[in-house]
């Protein structure tokens, strides 16, 4: 192989045996998991709201962002569920350009994957420990999903991985909701397939073992826009496409029919401040129709300290490195005027 072998790195059970959880974070983990379950199975009424930077890219900010996540989940716990996204890795299209966390636990220096593989179970760690709140992050790469599993609430199979058979596979195993996004092409069929394969039972090779995954319940479906074939980006968030999505889950007969809003990306055009806008019509469509709001769980939002972009050591605290977030104030009032907003809708009177 035209590779250079830099290091051996440790296998998940030894990184778990180094940073063990606590009983009482591993409890947590549990019990706001269950809760989150309870919302893709229609136990629950409440929405998901899966939010926070594009990538964490530091740890000091990153926590002080979900220490003001899970003040305003007192506030709003009995309409909504705050997941932080706590993404530690970035997928690039070219390959070129930060990688996020676990790549480079320092952004402004070399790859350095042995820390930051450590880096990331720990801030993984800070964050339920410290705010009582499960995190989402991605799976971008499938082998590097046990190092964290026993931590994560929430995991997403990004647009560029949901028809690679091992993300599929591995999603299958996984022990927490996980969502599959339209590819970048925009082809529902291509994601119902990944749902349906997560939700099965499946024998393959992980890590070096053969195994059997126990089949994904809460694999369910994530809109996030799409790119033709001239670049020319599509929104896929409304009513009618919202439609759509519920006669193919009637047709698939799958589990759970389920769909996260994606407010950024190519829903937006990569312009977060039109997120408030676009969770606010799926609201709406929710309303005219029982169908689509059985079928709405929730949304993602990328947010972080301090509206916009910089790049890599531009020095904004608070600031993303990747895509363009919507600030603190705007996000808080998005978070506070959408539990308002279903509090009226349940309370009509």
């Amino acid at each position: 192989m035209n590779m250079e072998f830099k290091r051996k790195l440790p296998i998940p059970m030894e990184t778990k045996e180094m940073y063990p959880l606590t009983p009482g974070t591993a409890e947590t983990v549990k019990r706001k998991t269950a809760e989150l379950k309870a919302i893709f199975t229609g136990e629950s009424q409440r929405l998901v709201l899966i939010i926070g930077p594009c990538s964490a890219d530091r740890e000091d900010s990153v926590m002080e962002y979900i220490s003001r996540l899970a003040v305003l989940q007192d506030q709003v716990k009995d309409t909504l569920m705050l997941v932080p996204r706590l993404y530690t890795n970035k997928p690039r299209t070219t390959g070129d350009g930060y990688k996020g966390l676990v790549h480079q636990p320092d952004p402004s220096a070399g790859p350095d994957l042995f820390h930051g593989i450590i880096a990331t179970r720990e801030l993984h760690m800070r964050a339920v420990s410290e705010t009582g709140l499960i995190c989402a992050d991605e799976m971008l790469y499938p082998e590097h999903y046990k190092y964290i599993d026993d931590l994560l609430g929430y995991v997403t199979v990004g647009a560029r991985s949901v028809e690679d058979q091992q993300h599929r596979l591995t999603a299958s195993a996984a022990d927490c909701p996980a969502g599959m996004k339209n590819p970048t092409s925009g082809d529902l069929t291509v994601m119902m397939n990944a749902i349906m394969a997560a939700q099965h039972q499946h024998d393959f090779i992980y890590r070096g073992w053969e195994g059997r995954s126990g089949g994904n319940a809460c694999a369910h479906a994530v809109l996030r826009g799409y790119v033709n074939r001239q670049g020319v980006t599509h929104p896929n968030y409304h009513y009618e496409t919202l439609l759509h999505l519920a006669d193919l889950y009637d047709t698939w007969k799958l589990l759970n029919p389920a769909v996260i809003i994606d407010c950024n990306h190519a829903n937006s055009g990569k312009d977060p401040f039109e997120q408030p806008r676009i969770l606010k019509e799926v609201l709406h469509s929710c309303s005219c129709n029982p169908r689509v709001k059985r079928l709405v769980k929730g949304f993602m939002v990328e947010s972080y300290l301090v509206d916009g972009c910089q790049s890599v050591g531009g020095g904004v605290y608070g600031k993303s490195i990747t895509d363009a977030c919507l600030g603190w104030e705007k996000s808080e009032r998005l978070i506070c005027e959408t539990a308002e907003a279903l509090r009226a809708e349940r309370n009509p009177g």
